[in-house]
């Protein structure tokens, strides 16, 4: 039985991402575009906090990866939400070309829900630079206004992590956390059928 107790301080950064998502969608309900901003830069700094203490204080776990990639997942959602709120001209004028980075990603998704009953929580090296042009694009877009330079780049890397994401589930027959890419998958496979 899970009970509080059983999970760890970096548990938690994931947790209160989760717990926060309907208050940041409140925010953007009530039209609170500054405040929604900065408690959104918050949310995405505990995404960097938790993997930190994980790995620092070595207290990782596929059960923290799960919740970890959960909590991702939420607070992209509520960025995106947020994003289409406040910058909705932006998102008309570029909805091709988001449509075109957004449906891989749910085609990921679908294959990795139909193969392993779950999301992935591969935390590729790819995975968390795409995060951050994520999050960069997003925060630069609240507090100042949208930049192509950085939309385009968010773009591209989005693709190719989701490409990898798709390949490292044709690679993985279990669920798998915290897979580096898929040289380390591919050096991984070499190294077990020695």
């Amino acid at each position: 039985m899970l009970t509080f107790k059983n999970f760890n301080i970096a548990d938690w950064f994931s947790f209160y991402r989760i717990f926060a998502a309907p208050f940041l969608l409140a925010l953007i309900w009530f039209d609170l575009r500054l405040i929604f901003t900065w408690l959104i830069l918050i949310s995405y700094s505990t995404d960097a906090i938790d993997g930190y203490l994980a790995r620092k204080l070595k207290i990782t776990s596929p059960r923290g990866s799960q919740l970890d990639s959960f909590g991702d997942q939420i607070t992209l959602i509520v960025g995106l939400t947020g994003l289409l709120y406040f910058e909705n001209d932006f998102i008309k004028e570029n909805l091709i070309l988001i449509l075109i980075a957004f449906v891989p990603y749910i085609i990921q998704m679908l294959i990795a829900y139909f193969k392993y009953g779950k999301a992935t929580a591969f935390h590729t090296y790819l995975a968390k630079l795409s995060a951050v042009f994520q999050s960069l694009f997003i925060l630069w877009s609240l507090f100042f206004t949208p930049e192509y330079i950085l939309f385009f780049i968010m773009i591209v890397i989005g693709l190719l992590e989701t490409f990898e994401e798709i390949t490292l589930i044709y690679m993985y027959d279990n669920w798998a956390s915290d897979v580096k890419g898929i040289y380390w998958a591919l050096r991984d496979k070499r190294r077990l059928k020695k």
